[in-house]
């Protein structure tokens, strides 16, 4: 790889010119090859068509939050306090957290199982990124909040991005 700043030969892959010590970072990104990996590259979030959020509150229990993604046939549900994203419910936590002891926790407020702060997207990030995130993190779903207010608009699933992948095959 050849540095644009001094014409130094460096290692495909170099972060920094051995020579003259300029990035090259920028050199070694993929380019897409095919169309499908520039739509995943250049398409946003936004053509996802996220859900609607149905989201809970930090103090609601765990038995009534299961009901309703039971009764919505949800996989998660975002947790919001006074209009903020403060964790996301899901079936990982309900499985990992809860178990078996659900008939003596069920009671029990989501806060103390919910998983904080979760990972979040905005409309304009692209689908890369947002496949990115869920695979670095192991996350099935991802809250899409909207970039003014930062409230929760919207949530994605890794089955949304499938669809997405097999319309555009």
């Amino acid at each position: 790889m050849k540095c644009p700043h001094c014409d130094h030969e460096n290692i495909p892959g170099a972060d920094t010119c051995e020579e003259c010590h300029q990035p090259l970072d920028h050199l070694s990104e993929p380019e897409p090859g095919t169309l499908i990996e520039q739509r995943l590259v250049s398409d946003p979030v936004r053509v996802l068509q996220p859900k609607k959020a149905i989201t809970v509150s930090p103090e609601q229990s765990v038995r009534s939050a299961l009901q309703m993604m039971v009764q919505e046939r949800l996989g998660c549900v975002p947790v919001v306090e006074d209009g903020r994203l403060v964790g996301i419910f899901s079936e990982r936590d309900v499985l990992l957290r809860i178990g078996p002891q659900m008939d003596t926790l069920g009671d029990r407020p989501v806060r103390e199982f919910m998983t904080p702060e979760p990972e979040t997207l905005y409309m304009d990030d692209t689908i890369v990124f947002a496949l990115h995130k869920m695979d670095v993190g192991g996350y099935r779903h991802l809250p899409i909040l909207d970039k003014k207010t930062q409230q929760v608009a919207g949530i994605i699933s890794v089955r949304d991005i499938l669809n997405y992948l097999t319309a555009n095959l």
